[in-house]
């Protein structure tokens, strides 16, 4: 069976934004980044009355919309 990280080890790996840094790397407004969460565009981590995403949910976003024709 294989054996299952540790919590302490994953988050060592895994770096979480706040909303308006992610506003600020995208160049949108903090509402923006609200609505890429509650579509479903982006996830997120829910800490308190705030979110915090993953920055490898904003590297696949943004993967993706490179890879979409405007």
């Amino acid at each position: 069976m294989a054996e299952v990280p540790r919590v302490a080890d994953r988050q060592a790996t895994v770096q979480f934004l706040t909303v308006a840094e992610v506003a600020t790397l995208l160049r949108v407004s903090k509402m923006t980044v609200y609505r890429l969460l509650r579509g479903g565009d982006l996830t997120s981590a829910r800490v308190g009355r705030s979110f915090r995403v993953p920055q490898d949910a904003v590297d696949r976003y943004l993967a993706g919309a490179y890879g979409r024709r405007v």
